[in-house]
């Protein structure tokens, strides 16, 4: 019976080891994190717009054509279907989905491969503002801790607009 405890107790041993080395890596990255002024100042480019004399929109030119929209202005069935597709527990968690992670990471390995992403919108938006799309440890671990810190400095509806 003794012998069944050994895999249990190394098991044991290496998640504690493994969750203490992660707490430490965060703990040292925490303070590089990248200041959270250009998403409270968000500026998109705005594209040349050219009108008729009487005011008509004729053409835009530029790399980006977007406007920021109040989130107030945006209407409700948007917003439903936005956090269906993205993030249907948006407002249910702290910036990182555990629910969410277990499920993608279930499927991938049954699927035996990385089908399934557990990404939530404020780590998108983490990605999207201040990282690379490459696909490495590293930039999760980055991801997840700025989406740690969007959630502390910004509420979920400045973090949608």
């Amino acid at each position: 019976m003794r012998w069944v405890l050994y895999p249990v107790a190394a098991l044991t041993a290496l998640v504690t080891l493994g969750l203490a080395t992660l707490a430490a890596i965060s703990i040292l990255a925490w303070p590089n994190l990248p200041s959270l002024e250009v998403l409270t100042d968000y500026r998109p480019r705005v594209p040349l717009r050219i009108y008729t004399a009487d005011g008509h929109l004729i053409s835009e030119f530029g790399e980006e054509r977007r406007s920021v929209v109040k989130i107030e202005d945006v209407p409700a069935i948007l917003k439903h279907a936005i956090l269906a597709a993205e993030d249907e527990r948006f407002y249910e968690h702290p910036g990182i989905d555990p629910i969410g992670i277990a499920r993608a990471a279930l499927a991938n390995l049954t699927s035996g491969g990385r089908g399934q992403g557990a990404s939530t919108i404020t780590m998108q938006v983490a990605r999207n503002f201040f990282l690379s799309r490459e696909k490495t440890y590293n930039r999760k671990l980055y991801e997840i801790l700025l989406a740690l810190k969007i959630e502390r400095n910004l509420s979920k509806d400045q973090i949608l607009e």
